[in-house]
């Protein structure tokens, strides 16, 4: 009881509100500029004070109330953070079974691997896309809201995904160059044979 009490204690003093998402942003914001060496290289002091400002830009206005309603990015991030955490753990929980039972498997150049991303990305969106209220679900799929529901079902996924890739049969090489695996490479030789002329 004395841990959920600080639990509760540390969402009273903002720690949900104001500091979670200052350090989330910040830390997005200048790990993209250090990466990207906009301002220069070797400019952390500036890359510093831009995240700075950003995450205050973010934070400020939710404190103060200046958002209008279901536009608030803090609340976007605190709806959606915690579902969007469900599928990337589902999905690495995914990787390594595949990692374990598929040891000469190279799992970023597989088919299954691309699959993976789409259904990670339409996941992500579909998400934020319902934080932040861009549409709304048809009654006959409200269901679909129950965060249990929501469990059972990537649950289901990933285990129906593990069960047909350990009982798949092995394929031959002609077979094995089909679908986004062969659509990738092509487009790679596309772009080695453009960077040679």
């Amino acid at each position: 009881m004395f841990f959920q009490n600080f639990i509760v204690s540390l969402d009273a003093w903002g720690v949900t509100d104001v500091l979670l998402p200052f350090v989330l942003v910040f830390t997005i914001v200048f790990a993209t500029l250090q990466k990207t060496k906009i301002l220069g290289d070797g400019k952390k002091q500036y890359n510093v004070i831009v995240s700075l400002v950003m995450a205050l830009a973010v934070v400020i206005p939710h404190v103060v109330g200046r958002y209008p309603f279901n536009f608030d990015p803090v609340e976007i991030i605190n709806r959606a953070l915690p579902q969007v955490s469900i599928i990337v753990v589902a999905i690495v929980m995914l990787l390594l079974i595949i990692g374990v039972f598929g040891n000469e498997i190279d799992v970023a150049g597989t088919p299954l691997a691309t699959w993976v991303i789409v259904f990670a990305v339409v996941a992500v969106v579909a998400i934020f896309g319902s934080a932040i209220g861009w549409y709304t679900m048809p009654q006959w799929l409200i269901f679909l809201q129950n965060p249990e529901l929501q469990a059972l079902i990537v649950m289901i996924l990933v285990f129906g995904i593990i069960i047909a890739f350990i009982t798949k049969e092995d394929k031959k090489d002609s077979d094995k160059e089909k679908g986004f695996g062969k659509f990738w490479d092509g487009i790679g030789e596309a772009m080695k044979k453009k960077d040679s002329k």
